[in-house]
């Protein structure tokens, strides 16, 4: 049976489990559920989703939210390849390490700085300040050095000499300031090193697909975002 995947390319996890099913031949049907024009609140999502946040999987009649544990129930339900969740006790603990470490660190910093440069001066139609963006690019690089020490050290892929899950969630995240013009990678060799070697395990054109829309993120507009949204947005968002 096919599953269905509601994902929006704009989103790191939703990129994730795209690349992920895409890389592993895993049958699906992509529902696009469009966040930027609010169908994420949809009282149709939400019978798949009661949370209203993507990515979020239907299988039959069972449902599924969160992006770790979608990832986690399609390597099982469809048995991918041993290195992207190991069977190896420290191996796999290694991958549940970086997956539980990465949440309020390269994810939270990372969206910062895309928050800062493309959806508040949308939303609220002006700029946020250069000292803002300044100490939220230092906030991320604090927690590169981290993944660089801790994570990565010496090693071809976090785990070791192969792609896992921990690469996968990490390289959509550190990709959002890119997709907003602040190159994370620069004097960075060991970073710029890893990434291309992650490029080259899940297929440069199936990752240049997946970060398309993100990479054009000057082209997003928010005219079709409900005014009850949006105007709740620019609360949260403003300066």
């Amino acid at each position: 049976m096919v599953v269905e995947l509601y994902l929006d390319l704009l989103s790191q996890p939703c990129r994730a489990l795209f690349i992920f099913a895409k890389k592993n031949n895993i049958p699906f049907e992509f529902k696009h559920v469009e966040l930027l024009k609010g169908q994420h609140l949809s009282e149709e999502f939400g019978k798949v989703n009661v949370l209203k946040k993507v990515p979020a999987l239907k299988d039959g009649a069972f449902t599924l939210a969160e992006s770790i544990a979608i990832l986690l129930y399609l390597s099982r339900k469809f048995n991918t390849p041993d290195h992207w969740y190991p069977s190896d006790l420290q191996k796999r603990a290694r991958v549940d390490e970086y997956l539980s470490w990465q949440h309020t660190t390269i994810r939270e910093k990372g969206c910062q700085i895309f928050i800062i440069k493309v959806l508040a001066p949308l939303l609220i139609g002006q700029p946020f300040s250069p000292e803002k963006l300044e100490e939220a690019v230092k906030e991320l690089n604090s927690v590169l050095n981290q993944f660089e020490e801790k994570f990565l050290q010496n090693k071809p892929f976090i785990v070791g000499n192969e792609i896992s899950l921990a690469d996968l969630m990490a390289i959509v995240e550190l990709m959002e300031p890119v997709g907003c013009g602040c190159d994370i990678f620069e004097n960075r060799p060991k970073l710029v090193e890893w990434r291309s070697r992650v490029e080259e395990a899940v297929g440069k054109e199936l990752f240049q697909q997946a970060h398309e829309i993100l990479l054009n993120a000057k082209n997003l507009s928010t005219t079709q975002l409900p005014p009850e949204l949006r105007e709740s947005m620019k609360r949260l968002l403003k300066p």
